[in-house]
């Protein structure tokens, strides 16, 4: 049985809730993909998604509206806009890169990921990966904890808490 998330729990701070809010749609981490790719006039991004004129209309409203994307405009007489990843969204479009990763290894898996990224640094074929800003090392799940934000709330979310609880007693 599926459990669905009840209103009250969308009013809790939780940065993953509140990302969904922003990306909890099949057609905006498209979006972000194509506009990553350099595929910015709205024109271009319609023919290459096949998605409708009016849900790509109301997707780029809301990432221009959540600072995701900045309109910027290429011709008056008609007006016309390009379509660019702010610094918000280009933090937003390495969610939607993990994604691809999972879907390279996990669905095409043996035959290869239809898209790669060259890292420009040094030439190769790479794939993103988390690293701790501080020492540098690769970080995946178990070798990190989470503990309480400046912003939880023990009140808001008991059961979380107690979850934090524990691993804030294992990392002392």
């Amino acid at each position: 049985m599926q459990r669905v998330a009840r209103d009250d729990q969308l009013d809790k701070p939780c940065s993953l809730i509140s990302t969904l809010e922003i990306v909890g749609d099949r057609w905006t981490p498209l979006i972000l993909r194509d506009v990553a790719l350099g595929i910015t006039r709205f024109d271009a991004l319609q023919r290459e998604l096949g998605v409708s004129r009016k849900v790509l209309t109301q997707r780029l409203t809301a990432l221009v509206g959540h600072e995701v994307l900045l309109r910027v405009p290429y011709s008056e007489h008609p007006p016309r806009y390009d379509y660019t990843l702010t610094e918000k969204g280009a933090d937003l479009a390495m969610v939607v890169l993990a994604m691809q990763q999972f879907g390279d290894k996990w669905v095409f898996g043996e035959a290869g990921p239809p898209v790669q990224w060259r890292h420009l640094g040094c030439g190769q074929v790479a794939r993103a990966v988390a690293c701790c800003e501080h020492c540098g090392e690769p970080v995946a799940p178990g070798d990190a904890v989470p503990l309480r934000g400046p912003s939880f709330d023990d009140a808001a979310s008991p059961e979380m808490g107690r979850a934090l609880d524990r691993f804030e007693a294992l990392s002392r």
